[in-house]
């Protein structure tokens, strides 16, 4: 992290025992151009070392799996946590998009409009930290989570 303040425009590859998810996690809060993070047991061959080191200084990442794996685990966790913030008016909104129904139908079924909508629409992308990325839709990342959460 020091590395990446004093110097932003190198390289860092992390090669650990472990995967420690807090470590992780706040090295990659800020994005993952440039960075890398392995486990020693998986880099098992010269070449792969070679090509993550490679791809690192080109600006782009390497992430073993399991660390994917374990960020990906708590991101799910943290939604999960997170729906148990909603108002019943939000969780009812995110259930009804779950259901596949559009912002007028929502608005129609619970007697409100369609702007009172797109607000509890928001927040539940605020409480369950969706933030607008072109790559994800935020809809779908938001029912993803509910259907996780409810199954």
């Amino acid at each position: 992290k020091r590395i990446r303040t004093e110097h932003p425009s190198t390289g860092v590859v992390v090669l650990s025992q472990y995967v420690e998810e807090d470590y992780v996690f706040e090295l990659l809060a800020d994005g993952v151009s440039g960075l890398g993070y392995l486990l020693k047991e998986r880099v098992s061959q010269l070449d792969e070392l070679v090509h993550a080191l490679q791809e690192v200084a080109r600006g782009g990442s390497a992430l073993d799996p399991k660390v994917v794996e374990a960020l990906m685990a708590r991101k799910a966790n943290q939604s999960r946590s997170a729906l148990l913030d909603l108002t019943d008016r939000e969780r009812e909104v995110l259930e009804a998009m779950a259901a596949g129904r559009n912002n007028a139908k929502i608005a129609t079924v619970f007697g409100i409009t369609e702007r009172d909508v797109e607000m509890h629409i928001g927040s539940v992308f605020q409480k369950l930290n969706l933030i607008a990325e072109s790559e994800v839709n935020r809809r779908v990342m938001a029912v993803l989570a509910f259907l996780k959460a409810t199954s």
